[in-house]
């Protein structure tokens, strides 16, 4: 199988597409990739460093004040241009986006190549790059109910995103030592990503005192710019790190997390039904992490507290209320599962030889 997988700008978009590249390989070792990404962005460092083909587009969104959209129109046009001589060449079965704008210059490039086509939402609110091709291609793949309804349903598959597969099927290692962490009482995390949040930073830093006599503990991830400032706070119940490079394992050990409202973030913490208070992020494009964390909230998997609600007292009342009560923990926990999608790589894989006629 020859795959060409254009996935652009964020994560978000990135991962969930090494997730199912990752599987298919395993299916079929002797497969071969593409990448097609930006020049600048994260997966043009990423993608290369994993030994994968990639090439960047010159291509940026359409974002800023008329001139610019105009000037990112033209660059549109070019990128696609180019994307049809590099598929061209590379001769794929078929083309899968993932979204950002890369995205759109390659799907589009390869529906007038007459090449099957597959995008993958993983947002609830639809995002601009698909949107654009909506029409253009063979089958759409998305996370949430909402976007399913939102597209054609004669094409669309609710499958969910291929992080959830990556976390249910990785074995995860004890963290206890590591973070000196307690065995014997519940485990509260506390994480807003990589690079952390500013606002919350702020309220823990009288939050993490009232937890010091809690019956659980609490490990909260800082960010890596704010943990020099917050590691003079720590204390017996509560553990304070810059970053996790083992969020999975520390995931499978965790009772209660909070966490931002990242597509990928949300599909990984329904596959394994893990309870979380959710506070998106109110910083990303169109506001899809509140959004997604709403979808949760409906369905009773996830309790959400707005960023710009967010106060100690209501965080740390929240925080009891589901810790100290079996029941409330059950009961997102077992929602959580039922919006859990743990074999989306399989599914999409097995979407994707039917497409193929294999």
């Amino acid at each position: 199988m020859k795959v060409v997988v254009a996935a652009g700008g964020t994560g978000g978009h990135l991962y969930p597409a090494l997730a199912l590249v990752e599987y298919i390989k395993k299916q079929q070792p002797d497969s071969q990739f593409l990448f097609i990404g930006t020049k600048d962005r994260l997966e043009s460092q990423v993608v290369p460093g994993l030994g994968y083909d990639y090439v960047g587009l010159n291509v940026k969104g359409l974002v800023g004040n008329p001139l610019k959209k105009a000037y990112s129109a033209m660059l549109f046009l070019k990128s696609v241009v180019t994307a049809k001589k590099i598929i061209r060449k590379f001769a794929p079965d078929i083309v899968i986006g993932f979204g950002g704008y890369p995205s759109a210059s390659a799907v589009q490039a390869a529906a007038a190549l007459k090449i099957k086509t597959m995008i993958h939402e993983q947002n609830s609110i639809i995002g601009l790059t698909n949107k654009i091709l909506i029409k253009k291609v063979d089958k759409i793949v998305c996370c949430y109910q909402k976007a399913y309804h939102d597209f054609p349903q004669e094409k669309t598959l609710l499958l969910g995103n291929p992080r959830a597969s990556v976390i249910c099927h990785e074995i995860p290692h004890d963290i206890h030592e590591k973070y000196r962490l307690k065995r014997d009482k519940k485990l509260v995390t506390i994480v807003m990503g990589s690079l952390g949040s500013k606002s919350v930073n702020d309220i823990m830093v009288d939050a993490i005192d009232k937890f010091k006599d809690k019956n659980y503990q609490v490990l909260y991830v800082t960010g890596k710019p704010y943990y020099e400032m917050m590691k003079g706070y720590e204390n017996d119940n509560v553990r304070i790190v810059p970053y996790i490079d083992d969020m999975p394992s520390v995931m499978h050990a965790t009772d209660l997390i909070i966490s931002r409202a990242g597509a990928s973030t949300l599909a990984e913490l329904t596959a394994l039904g893990l309870p979380a208070i959710l506070i998106p992020s109110p910083y990303v494009a169109a506001n899809h992490q509140e959004y997604n964390a709403t979808e949760l909230v409906q369905s009773g998997a996830a309790k959400m507290i707005l960023e710009a609600d967010l106060q100690v007292d209501r965080l740390l009342s929240m925080i009891d209320s589901i810790i100290d009560d079996e029941t409330a923990l059950n009961v997102l926990k077992e929602n959580a599962k039922k919006l859990g999608k743990p074999d989306a790589c399989q599914d999409m894989y097995n979407v994707i030889v039917e497409m193929l006629g294999e």
